[in-house]
């Protein structure tokens, strides 16, 4: 398609934020997993929403596919331009517009990412409580409706945003829920855009929900002979009532890479690693009703991390679980699955799950949030050897057939993108094609993150 005259609008407007050199479209055409690059034939660079608003209306009116970029670090290709088109980077839209602690909620930009919103937010006694591991950014969380290892305390994104600036594929800026606690007024168009990656509009500001800092905080990890009795555990925790912030599982494979890639000295055998939020006393009797259970379930080598130090240390090592897992296997990359699924099925699911990556002849360490049902296998591929490829994406998909039997979903938090999308329809049956008449209503031209998670104008659901 001749695209002389949109690039010369879009240049009038942007100027040298719209780039189209090589790096700089090779850079924002690769994924953190398998997917192969698709460069973008430009990156924009925004600076407001009236800025966005405008190009948007150029892209429509030239029929421009447009994706949206924050940190890049979605799993499922959800930010690749695999029709072209041009990727809006949301890094000079990155600035906390407001604070207001009485109300316990903040303004700020797509493109800021979790932790520098926490350095800002240090000096209020308040904090953001979503943490999908890594320093994503706001917008594309909310994008992706991410949770994470906090969850089975705080909540997701879906739980965190109050309200958003949206622009739509016509270039209409609309504003989405309200700074109030509760509201009934119409259709919630909030929740419609979270966990919709950029096919309906591009978020342009987030109204967020902050919880206090927590007054104490305790850190352990406890290893076990077996992960069904790691995760029984967590099962039997949850039935107690016993307030937890953070609930992590990690299996053998990955204690061990955890002790080669950072030096710990962990017992090589499924451990839950686990965190309290709270008062003193709280926190001191909610651990010591977890450490019942645990010796109760047989758990061994019970460590608490007592220092902020030890606590950071702990949780920068889980939260780098991934990059210590590729880096261990040198010259490889990733397929990482996500399915969730009813926590009185889960221990059967990790087990059916770690049996189905055995039987595939592939290494697939699994770990998980399981105080919320959610867990994942990364599954650790040669580049050059398709056959793996193959082996993984059948026991990609085996796996979320299963979480579908056990009325789960196929995604816990990292949503659709491109890679699960196949199997929306087994999901969601006719609901998908629902999905694609929003779609549709909101973007009839196709041009917002085309190819991604729902059937697009005009294609068969």
């Amino acid at each position: 398609m001749d695209r002389a005259e949109f690039w010369n609008e879009a240049e009038a407007l942007l100027g040298a934020r719209l780039l189209r050199t090589k790096a700089e479209c090779d850079l924002h055409g690769r994924s953190e997993t398998w997917f192969a690059p698709s460069p973008p034939e430009a990156v924009a660079y925004p600076e407001s929403t009236a800025e966005l608003a405008a190009l948007t209306k150029i892209c429509a009116a030239h029929r421009v596919p447009m994706v949206g970029w924050g940190a890049g670090t979605s799993l499922e290709a959800h930010a690749l331009a695999i029709h072209g088109g041009i990727v809006v980077d949301f890094a000079r839209m990155s600035r906390v517009l407001e604070i207001r602690p009485e109300d316990r909620l903040v303004r700020v930009q797509p493109g800021l990412t979790r932790e520098a919103l926490n350095t800002e937010l240090r000096t209020t006694g308040l904090f953001f409580p979503v943490d999908p591991g890594a320093n994503a950014s706001l917008g594309g969380m909310a994008a992706t409706r991410a949770s994470g290892t906090t969850t089975v305390r705080y909540g997701s994104m879906r739980d965190n945003v109050a309200a958003l600036e949206v622009v739509l594929a016509d270039g209409r800026v609309i504003r989405t829920g309200s700074g109030a606690a509760k509201s009934a007024s119409g259709y919630d168009l909030t929740a419609l855009m979270l966990g919709s990656e950029g096919t309906l509009g591009l978020i342009t500001e987030l109204t967020l929900r902050l919880h206090a800092q927590p007054e104490a905080v305790s850190s352990a990890v406890c290893a076990f002979e077996t992960l069904e009795a790691a995760v029984e555990t967590v099962q039997h925790v949850m039935q107690l009532g016993v307030p937890m912030a953070r609930i992590e599982f990690v299996d053998t494979e990955i204690v061990r890479v955890f002790n080669k890639m950072n030096g710990s000295a962990m017992p090589e055998k499924p451990h839950l690693m686990i965190e309290f939020h709270g008062s003193e006393a709280g926190v001191a009797e909610d651990s010591a009703r977890f450490g019942e259970v645990v010796t109760e379930m047989g758990g061994a080598d019970f460590q608490w991390a007592t220092t902020t130090e030890d606590r950071n240390r702990l949780w920068k090592m889980r939260h780098a679980a991934y990059s210590s897992c590729l880096a261990s296997r040198p010259g490889c990359m990733g397929l990482v699955t996500d399915v969730c699924v009813p926590m009185s099925r889960l221990a059967e699911a990790v087990a059916r799950g770690r049996a189905m990556i055995d039987a595939a002849g592939l290494t697939g360490p699994i770990l998980g949030h399981v105080g919320d049902g959610n867990f994942h296998a990364i599954l650790l591929l040669d580049r050059a050897d398709q056959d793996e490829l193959a082996r993984a994406k059948e026991v990609a998909h085996d796996l979320g057939h299963m979480a579908l039997e056990m009325g789960g979903t196929i995604t816990g938090e990292h949503g659709i993108g491109m890679g699960k999308r196949y199997m929306m329809v087994e999901e969601h049956g006719a609901a998908w094609g629902v999905m694609g008449a929003i779609k549709a209503a909101l973007d009839p031209l196709g041009i917002l993150n085309p190819g991604k998670l729902v059937p697009g104008p005009g294609e068969s659901s």
